[in-house]
């Protein structure tokens, strides 16, 4: 992280500020730099300040006592002020890229040179904090005012020298509601496959920042397919591009329609919530079928969750995260059944660690569908009667119990248990004594007298057959 945990923005910003007044004192120049600039121009909070400067990592060292390089070879050096550490570089140029990530080596220069290797025009911008002016030697300006994403220079060599650049052009025109300029996308569809060589760590941090920082995340789905992206880093995806659907359940269109809507109906996404959404439907394409006039996507739900465990772990995600999104989208058909559920597998369904963010998905999927929440209106209506009682209490009668009525320990006790606990969920008894009554005449019915009989004695000493 750039910061620490930090909260306030006033406190943030005087931090980079002091940062900036502390070089000029001592006699360099230093500005702030690249996205703070672009955020503060378009009314944005940014979320940390850099410093560009003349001084060289050493002489920031020594100026700031607690800082700390982290990319001498690149002049990166770590700053503490009030509270919050400040990334100060030193104005550089870099030369040749050879692994499509990092220059083999850097030159330290001046604040216009330093401009010209950045990214795009919008993060080339500099701002003197006391004579509270920015330096734009690149018309990033203009392009903020026009909602453009243009890269600085040649956007082909941009790319080259750092292939993810063209998913953060991506990312940044979603999340900003920008356009790619001309030249910027067209140099995207030329070199997409170069994003193949990127490390699925990347890719995976510049997606979830995609889809959870987005306004209408969809729409940067839509644009990652249209730069030829999307074929590339999610491959799985382009088959729901003209995959139809029934029209009583989805007017809205094909698959990859639906999942664009439902990725812009997103309010406050988490990397859960969005990658659910993104892979809920993945399973339909290998399991369209044609039923006379309908098409069907039998288990489409299951295949679903085989696909994108396989998208998940390719792009490293977390295990927690992993599990979460595949139970999702594993489940996600359970709901249209839900009125239907005994009460017993209701509350099983409704007490599982994932059901608020499968609640959330479903909600969504309604949304971009066919537009019924009566299942979800009944699932909260649910929700709130337990509000004032654990959805899935402790059990009233264990393994244990079960072994001293005659069920040999083994899956038979596991059976029973089961059997138990479903009928203290449905409140067909009054406490542990009614039911533990009605199971043993149960088990009695099922396993024989003698068994019964022999549960008398104790399990470590059984009676010897006559």
């Amino acid at each position: 992280m750039k910061t620490s945990e930090i909260q306030d923005p006033a406190v943030l910003r005087a931090g980079a500020a002091d940062v900036v007044r502390q070089l000029h004192a001592a006699g360099f120049t230093a500005y702030w730099a690249g996205g703070c600039v672009r955020d503060e121009l378009m009314g944005r909070v940014p979320a940390d300040y850099d410093v560009a400067t003349d001084a060289a990592p050493d002489a920031v060292e020594a100026l700031f006592p607690g800082s700390h390089t982290v990319g001498k070879c690149f002049g990166v050096v770590r700053v503490p002020s009030r509270g919050a550490f400040h990334e100060v570089a030193t104005f550089r140029s870099d030369h040749v890229y050879r692994d499509g990530r990092r220059p083999e080596r850097v030159e330290f220069t001046d604040a216009e040179t330093d401009a010209r290797r950045r990214d795009f025009t919008m993060n080339a911008l500099f701002f003197d904090v006391e004579a509270r002016t920015v330096i734009d030697y690149v018309g990033g300006q203009d392009d903020i005012r026009a909602g453009v994403v243009r890269c600085v220079g040649d956007p082909r060599a941009r790319f080259k020298e750092d292939h993810l650049r063209m998913l953060r052009a991506v990312r940044f025109a979603a999340v900003l509601e920008f356009e790619l300029a001309t030249q910027t996308a067209a140099a995207i569809r030329e070199q997409a496959p170069l994003a193949a060589s990127l490390a699925a760590e990347r890719v995976r941090d510049e997606l979830v920042r995609l889809f959870t920082e987005a306004p209408r995340a969809g729409d940067g789905l839509r644009l990652l397919d249209e730069v030829g992206l999307m074929a590339v880093l999610l491959p799985e995806l382009v088959a729901l591009k003209g995959q139809a659907q029934p029209e009583q359940f989805h007017p809205e269109g094909d698959v990859f329609e639906h999942t664009v809507l439902m990725l812009n109906e997103m309010q406050e996404a988490t990397p859960q919530l969005a990658f659910a959404c993104l892979l809920h439907d993945v399973g339909k394409p290998p399991t369209a079928r044609r039923d006379g006039d309908r098409i069907r996507f039998n288990r489409h739900a299951n295949e679903g969750a085989e696909i994108a465990c396989r998208i998940l772990q390719r792009l490293r995600f977390p295990k927690a995260d992993q599990e979460a999104i595949v139970r999702c989208v594993a489940g996600h058909m359970r709901f249209m059944d839900v009125k239907r559920m005994k009460q017993s597998t209701l509350r099983r369904f409704v007490g599982q660690p994932t059901f608020p963010l499968e609640l959330q998905m479903h909600r969504l999927d309604c949304l971009a569908s066919h537009g019924k929440l009566d299942n979800y209106a009944f699932l909260c209506e649910f929700e709130q009667t337990l509000a004032e009682e654990p959805v899935l209490p402790a059990a009233w009668v264990g393994g244990h119990d079960i072994m001293r009525l005659g069920v040999p320990e083994g899956p038979e006790v596991g059976k029973w248990h089961a059997l138990a606990y479903d009928a203290q969920l449905e409140g067909r008894f009054e406490g542990r004594e009614e039911l533990l009554a009605w199971l043993k005449e149960e088990v009695g019915r099922e396993v024989g007298a003698p068994r019964l009989e022999r549960s008398t004695s104790s399990p470590q000493e059984p009676k010897t057959p006559s």
